[in-house]
């Protein structure tokens, strides 16, 4: 049988035994013996035989346990947002049972992250999509009503009072303006209808009217088909990746980049902000955990690094559609 394919317990009771046996062999075919009274040559010798069965041990029990080794420091470190993870198998033995049912586990945690993680997306994406309607046909239609009463209101009210009724009318209006900009943000109807480009091109626009920050656009106009549910990933980033930078970024300008890859599409979110503090990334909080769960769901990959000249860069590149994906 080979070495791998024993137990635990064999391996390292024939890396002992081994050990004992090559020390009791080394004392048979030596002349070495121990007087009543030990002498200095004696100690040195038998010291020496110790050390060298120490070592001898040590050496087999390190090559039959650095499996396990690399199987707790596995454990440790597997990041279920980083698929395809995945141990050696040692050829067998319960070392390998061990290893290959640690394979099978993360192959089964992957699968069923991406299915729940899809499931709670697209939960999510519907209830935005309802909360968005209820902003837009109720909280919306209220607010345009009150507009109307308040046109009735105006030539009875007298003079003095008129430059009020402006003044409400203007913050009504203001609060409509913000619910449509609200239900806009919840649910891109423009990615439905227009498209990635368009959609991105109106996101951009409003992000830098709303928080005074210069971003260039450029979106090459050759791509490779998205599914749709790939490009509502590629817009979700790209909105959390404009957030972060409006909210914590203190950048004064900002380069978004949609272009053609290996046939695949990569976003690419970049400012000229403060970056990382420390040069160092942040820990994850519950944005960039977000679009690696994106990422995951549709087979993209997604860097958040320093920029090339300062700043933070998001790249996120997502697998184009294959042909029966496009015709559907």
């Amino acid at each position: 049988m080979h070495p791998a394919g024993l137990s635990i317990f064999w391996r390292a009771f024939t890396a002992t035994a081994a050990a004992l046996v090559l020390a009791t062999v080394l004392l048979i075919v030596t002349p070495v013996k121990v007087s009543p009274r030990i002498a200095l040559i004696e100690v040195l010798v038998l010291v020496a035989g110790l050390g060298l069965i120490l070592v001898v041990d040590f050496l087999l029990l390190r090559r039959a346990f650095r499996p396990l080794e690399r199987l707790a420091q596995a454990m440790e470190t597997v990041d279920l947002l980083d698929p395809g993870q995945r141990l050696p198998d040692p050829r067998g033995g319960t070392i390998g049972r061990l290893v290959g049912a640690f394979n099978d586990m993360l192959e089964r945690l992957e699968t069923e992250r991406r299915e729940s993680g899809g499931r709670a997306l697209a939960a999510q994406e519907a209830e935005r999509a309802r909360i968005a309607r209820g902003l837009h046909d109720e909280v919306g239609q209220v607010l345009t009503g009150v507009l109307l009463e308040l046109d009735t209101l105006g030539p009875s009210l007298p003079a003095e009072r008129q430059n009020d009724l402006v003044s409400t009318k203007g913050s009504v209006r203001q609060a409509l303006e913000e619910v449509r900009r609200i239900s806009r943000e919840l649910r891109p109807e423009m990615l439905e209808h227009l498209g990635l480009v368009s959609a991105l091109t109106e996101l951009s626009s409003v992000l830098s009217r709303r928080a005074g920050i210069r971003i260039d656009r450029d979106f090459q106009q050759a791509l490779p088909t998205l599914t749709a549910e790939t490009e509502l990933a590629v817009y979700r980033v790209a909105q959390e990746s404009l957030t972060n930078v409006a909210r914590h970024a203190d950048a004064s300008r900002v380069n978004i980049r949609l272009e053609p890859g290996a046939d695949s599409v990569v976003l690419t979110v970049s400012d000229d902000g403060r970056g990382f503090q420390d040069g160092r990334r942040p820990e994850e909080h519950g944005g960039i955990r977000g679009m690696r769960e994106r990422a995951l769901l549709v087979g993209g990959t997604l860097a958040v690094k320093p920029g090339p000249s300062g700043g933070v860069e998001v790249r996120f590149e997502v697998p184009a559609a294959s042909e029966p994906e496009a015709e559907r």
